[in-house]
């Protein structure tokens, strides 16, 4: 891969950028006091996007998108990643997963979305299947020719704005060596449908005003043509098209550690102590040069695994290598940049202490640090037998 940007990159990286400096930033405060986005603030936000031309710039030209590559939405992901999630959350960038749509779909749910006319959340945890996926219980049964799905989902993200929700359920089980294994349908479901109810989830202390949402399930009934891709072909729409969903985290940490970074480097460099910049002292200078090389690091190895989808290369163990050590990295990073500014950096005064609340999740969600390991691992050692 090249490691320099093109003309257009850059282009790219400094339109998002600004946005979000312009954009977003001045709402934060708010947001973080609040708890919520204004309904007036996001569709100013999303209304914005369109017309910068970036909303569900992860789309083909064809159906309406921008048609960036993973490596140029891995920047625009990075970018954003500097901003307040919940406000970012209306830059619009759908599921990739409606790709999947097909006939009547299309028109009802992939170009809508595109549009920036409805928008969508995704929906796989429960209470008791978190990682493994294989062990939900929330489940659909087929009556008289329609589906009926019963079941809870939670930490569902963006469910509170949503207009449909792409949800996975069981539909089915079967006997294997290892015991049984459900198999797995995809369901589009719209709000409003009877038996379907959105409600709050649970108070979180990262990213304050990106809400997780319950979903209950109590004998919804659906047609076939809610099923999005194929019956009990959930599992592999879920591994096509949710495939890079874990660049995202590394992206987005990337970005919000270039930010606190900021904070770090202009404490150690005014920040006088003992007559001197605090960052001449090798205990600080030290932790700078730590943190700027760990942040490369994990850029690089973030935007490696991005180019590698590009070129169709297998990429998955590169995406859970950049996703695990660039959401660790975050951590460290965020918890430096805090004892660098003492007491204050507890303060919301500044948005440090926000930086460090926000970073904690992100080595959960899309796929914990565990799993990221399990993966590096098991692509490891499968060719070898083990």
């Amino acid at each position: 891969m090249h490691f320099g940007l093109s003309d257009e990159q850059e282009m790219i990286v400094s339109t998002v950028r600004s946005f979000v400096e312009n954009e977003i930033y001045p709402h934060e405060a708010e947001v973080e006091r609040s708890g919520a986005v204004p309904a007036e603030l996001a569709q100013e936000i999303r209304r914005k996007t369109l017309d910068l031309g970036f909303y569900a710039c992860n789309f083909p030209e064809e159906v309406g998108g921008a048609g960036l590559g993973h490596l140029d939405f891995a920047l625009v992901e990075r970018e954003l990643g500097r901003g307040s999630m919940a406000l970012t959350h209306f830059f619009g960038r759908p599921q990739n997963i409606l790709m999947a749509c097909t006939g009547e779909q299309r028109e009802r749910y992939l170009l809508p979305a595109v549009r920036g006319e409805r928008m969508d959340a995704l929906a796989m945890t429960e209470p008791d299947a978190g990682s493994d996926v294989r062990s939900m219980k929330c489940s659909a049964r087929r009556d008289g020719g329609d589906w009926v799905l019963n079941g809870t989902k939670h930490f569902i993200s963006g469910a509170d704005h949503a207009d449909f929700v792409i949800v996975f359920v069981a539909t089915g089980e079967d006997m294997t060596d290892r015991g049984p294994k459900k198999r797995i349908t995809t369901f589009l479901v719209d709000r409003g449908t009877p038996g379907f109810t959105i409600r709050d989830g649970y108070n979180s202390v990262s990213h304050r005003g990106y809400k997780n949402m319950v979903l209950e399930f109590d004998d919804c009934r659906l047609p076939d043509a809610q099923v999005l891709g194929e019956v009990d072909g959930g599992f592999a729409v879920m591994n096509e098209w949710l495939y890079a969903t874990r660049i995202t985290v590394a992206t987005m940490s990337v970005g919000r550690a270039r930010r606190c970074f900021e904070y770090a480097l202009s404490q150690a460099a005014e920040r006088r102590q003992f007559g001197q910049p605090i960052g001449k002292f090798q205990g600080v200078g030290f932790q700078v040069a730590d943190m700027i090389t760990e942040i490369d690091a994990a850029d690089f190895l973030t935007l490696a695994a991005a180019w590698r989808l590009d070129q169709g290369l297998p990429a998955n163990r590169e995406i859970a290598s950049a996703k695990l050590y660039a959401s660790e990295m975050l951590a460290r990073v965020t918890d430096a940049t805090l004892q660098l500014h003492g007491g204050m950096g507890l303060m919301d005064d500044l948005p440090i202490e926000r930086f460090w609340r926000d970073a904690r999740v992100e080595r959960i969600w899309d796929g914990t640090s565990e799993i990221q390991r399990h993966i590096i691992s098991r692509e490891l050692l499968r060719p070898l037998g083990a």
